[in-house]
């Protein structure tokens, strides 16, 4: 079988912006998901996560990466989900986002030059004029999206999350070895 050839590219511009990135903070509702709230008859929140996703979550630690995620809500199922996907920095029930986002850079030693963001709405439009990369779902509010250096083709809970981490991986030179350490490839 032949090498995987990477099929991702962005303008050069693009991955100058993102190429020093060491953590990625990420909102849930609308980016990790599609940002419709589901009730069960009983009451209980249901959430809808993308696989995709939660893959890109999964390589962005690979490349040394931290994903973080900064949510207003909390719920058993979104607690399920991250801990199914080993995100260590999260902080729930948090909706003034930048103080979260600084002491997250302060707890691994960071600065916003070295941090990107993808948020959907007008919460997380602190934390991404910090960073120095934000993204924005293709379904985000038009303020997110007036803000963002990218907006992605996907829609939150869509594989928005997955195309902000594969830029990432891109940028930082990590997403030809990731792909190449596929077995067969």
């Amino acid at each position: 079988m032949s090498n995987l050839v990477p099929a991702l590219t962005w303008p050069a511009e693009l991955l100058l912006k993102a190429q020093d990135i060491r953590v990625a903070f990420f909102d849930v509702d609308g980016v990790l998901t599609d940002g419709g709230l589901y009730f069960s008859e009983h009451g209980e929140t249901l959430k809808r996560f993308n696989t995709l996703d939660g893959h890109g979550l999964k390589l962005l630690r690979q490349a040394g990466i931290t994903p973080a995620v900064i949510t207003g809500r909390d719920s058993k199922p979104l607690r399920v989900r991250l801990q199914a996907l080993g995100i260590a920095h999260v902080r729930y029930g948090t909706e003034d986002k930048l103080p979260a986002a600084q002491a997250l850079l302060n707890e691994l030693g960071l600065d916003w030059r070295q941090a990107a963001a993808i948020g959907d709405d007008w919460p997380d439009l602190p934390v991404m004029q910090r960073c120095a990369f934000a993204c924005a779902p293709a379904n985000a509010h038009a303020q997110a999206l007036a803000l963002a250096h990218h907006v992605t083709l996907a829609r939150g809970g869509e594989g928005a999350a997955r195309e902000f981490c594969d830029l990432l991986l891109v940028a930082g030179g990590h997403y030809a070895g990731l792909l190449a350490q596929l077995r067969g490839a």
